[in-house]
């Protein structure tokens, strides 16, 4: 009976527990996370904070869903080390739990900001549903707030401060939002819906430290020019840490993230990882990538499974990714890896309408919709074909995509 260890217990590892008591029904399966409840739905944490979701819609599993598949969750368990000669992994009740084949998953930790009095009370953090609850207690009692991070998870803080009538600054280091994949056109969309929840973006600034009172209660932010913000809430959203400081003594490959191939499998025998933490071969993009978002996720912990069960490695890892924002009147979707390529095009519709596709060797690898995201399914169609389709920028920025306007890919 194979013996098999997934260490995490968010989308992607769940998806590979499932997938593998399907593929492998006599099989022995155990989860280990370091949280103290089963797996919920981090997307719609951000609805909680807001104050427009209650908790019950967001657990996706409760414990039963576990014993139901004879899988062993354990929870509020750290893990200390791995040794992959032994097949073992060490957890912090000085315990050996063995495997036959390892799935690395847990993700990681948003990143504190390396300036003064960054864990004060009321500096907070996006990430787990006990983040999601903080942030909706501090944001109801709170007046004024900063938000620093200008991508795709400092937003959210915005518009939980917009939910919560909060009247927030945006502390931005650049001249715009998501300056990696945005022009002044389309970032400025964004900056208005944020103006329109009560959130004023404040450009070439940041985080210099923080100023607490007597009890530690976050009171001001203070950015490199000197300016200063009263706020007794901040959200900071300026990355993830990754979670492998129990793989230092091992000779996994690393590189700013686990590296894998396309089956999700390490440079170690029998050890597989999948989700945020992954850099791997995109086979559509034709390079080492990354990817956070939940779909991306969910199909990276099914895809280890499917090759750790099997006898042979036998299904590649292939996904265009999406990630969509619905906090403004408008809707916005990047896709793909947008800041990646060497030539993009872009074209600006209306006052909340924007679309820009980025390019590599003239295929689409990504790109962001503000307004209308009818183009979607389209762009997706033509990266999974791989045609290079550059040269007929004019045909994908028409209002309304007409796929058969493009040449055929035989006559290229």
């Amino acid at each position: 009976m194979t013996e098999y260890v997934i260490i995490g217990d968010g989308i992607s590892g769940s998806s590979a527990a499932e997938t593998l008591r399907e593929e492998d029904p006599d099989s022995d399966i155990t989860v280990i996370t370091d949280e103290g409840e089963s797996l919920y739905n981090r997307i719609l944490i951000k609805e909680h904070a807001k104050g427009k979701l209650p908790e019950a819609p967001i657990s996706i599993h409760d414990e039963d869903w576990y014993d139901e598949r004879d899988i062993d969750l354990s929870l509020n368990t750290h893990v200390t080390t791995i040794d992959p000669d032994e097949k073992t992994v060490h957890v912090h009740q000085d315990e050996n739990i063995s495997y036959d084949k390892l799935l690395i998953a847990t993700g990681g930790t948003p990143t504190q900001l390396p300036v003064p009095n960054s864990d004060a009370a009321g500096v907070h953090h996006f990430w787990t549903f006990q983040d999601a609850r903080k942030i909706k207690e501090s944001a109801e009692s709170a007046d004024d707030a900063v938000v620093v991070g200008a991508g795709l998870l400092g937003i959210d803080f915005a518009a939980v401060c917009g939910a919560q009538g909060v009247s927030g600054k945006y502390l931005m280091r650049g001249d715009r939002w998501w300056r990696y994949a945005l022009s002044a056109d389309g970032a400025e969309i964004m900056h208005d819906g944020m103006r329109d929840v009560g959130v004023e973006p404040v450009f070439d600034s940041g985080v210099d430290r923080f100023e607490t009172d007597d009890n530690g209660q976050v009171t001001a932010a203070v950015d490199p020019n000197g300016e200063r913000y009263e706020c007794d809430f901040a959200g900071v959203a300026i990355g993830l840490t990754f979670n492998t400081e129990f793989l230092y003594e091992t000779d996994l490959e690393m590189e700013n993230g686990i590296v894998v191939d396309e089956y999700m499998e390490t440079n170690l025998e029998d050890v597989y990882a999948a989700g945020d933490i992954t850099r791997f071969y995109d086979v559509l993009l034709g390079e080492q990538a990354q990817n956070g978002s939940w779909g991306s996720a969910k199909e990276q912990g099914r895809v280890a499974a499917i090759n750790m069960a099997a006898d042979e490695r036998s299904e590649e890892f292939q996904w265009v990714s999406s990630y969509s924002i619905t906090h403004f009147d408008f809707p916005f979707l990047s896709f793909g890896h947008p800041t990646l390529g060497d030539d993009h095009a872009e074209r600006r519709y209306s006052d909340t309408e924007w679309r820009r596709v980025a390019f590599k060797d003239g295929k689409i690898v990504g790109g962001v919709l503000i307004g209308d995201l009818s183009p979607q399914s389209t762009f997706k169609q033509l990266m999974r074909e791989q045609r290079e389709v550059a040269d007929q920028a004019d045909v994908l920025l028409e209002q309304s995509v007409d796929i058969d306007k493009l040449a055929p890919a035989q006559e290229q």
